[in-house]
């Protein structure tokens, strides 16, 4: 009986001894945070520029119209201040925070959690991809419904430069939030109900002077992280403003942001694994 190579066969051996089959090939490494955060966050932006004329539109129409509306009760003083702030600040409320929240609710509830979950990207970066391109939306409609506020109540446009920290700031804030309701919520009617009503708490409390609030509403008032920037961005407008003040307003809102978008991603990987 003769005996023939395996290499004249052509079989090969697997590393493990099962012959022929061969070796699996490597995964390949999961991408980095940046790389994966940009790509995502360009794939959103591009998918969602379709709706961004009307989105603008919509949100800043709203805060101007509230301004219109607020100015046949508010003469000026800090609680005009607080108006032109607080509907500067709905804007970016309404974009991360309502729609955001629909937008992650109808992805678990159509099953786009499963794309994500296949592609090798981090959590992270999936949130706060979505998160920024959501948030990018805001910034024509904040700095418009800024300066019309500012004219119509006649308050100066000095330092309306701090919006260039308001705006990421409240908007990592507020777009976690969404995003952690639309990832928690059971349902997704549920999340765009959790959304719109995030929404109206952010047009009560940050529109309306706090002074003219009832003081359990106060404390709720506190509790929303937008509420860091409208307080952060009425101070601007005295004349001489209290800068150490609106820093510390700015951290804890940065401070609630990093919070609210890590508790985002646990969401995210809580409802990838179902």
């Amino acid at each position: 009986m003769s005996t023939v190579s395996a290499e004249s066969t052509g079989t090969t051996t697997a590393p493990t001894g099962t012959p022929g089959r061969a070796a699996p090939a490597p995964l390949a490494p999961a991408a980095r945070l940046l790389p994966a955060l940009g790509a995502v966050y360009r794939a959103q932006l591009s998918r969602a520029r379709v709706a961004r004329i009307p989105l603008l539109f919509v949100a800043t129409f709203q805060s101007v119209g509230i301004m219109v509306l607020m100015r046949g009760v508010v003469d000026g003083g800090t609680e005009a201040r607080a108006v032109v702030a607080g509907a500067s600040v709905l804007v970016v409320a309404f974009v991360a925070l309502n729609l955001l929240a629909q937008y992650f609710g109808q992805l678990r509830a159509q099953g786009g959690l499963d794309h994500y979950a296949t592609l090798p990207v981090p959590p992270a970066a999936v949130v706060l991809g979505a998160a920024g391109a959501y948030a990018s939306f805001t910034v024509p409609g904040t700095i418009v419904t800024a300066v019309i506020g500012s004219v119509l109540f006649g308050l100066p446009l000095t330092h309306l430069w701090i919006l260039v920290a308001v705006i990421p700031l409240a908007g990592a804030a507020l777009a976690g939030l969404g995003a952690a309701l639309g990832l928690l919520a059971p349902r997704q009617e549920l999340a765009t109900l959790l959304g719109q009503l995030g929404m109206s708490a952010a047009l009560l409390l940050g529109v309306l002077p706090a002074e003219r609030m009832p003081e359990p509403i106060v404390w709720a008032r506190d509790l929303l992280p937008s509420t860091y920037g409208v307080e952060a961005m009425a101070r601007t407008f005295d004349a001489h403003p209290d800068w150490p003040a609106v820093a510390l307003d700015l951290a804890v809102c940065a401070g609630v942001g990093v919070v609210s978008l890590a508790v985002a991603t646990w969401a995210y990987r809580r409802a990838a694994v179902r």
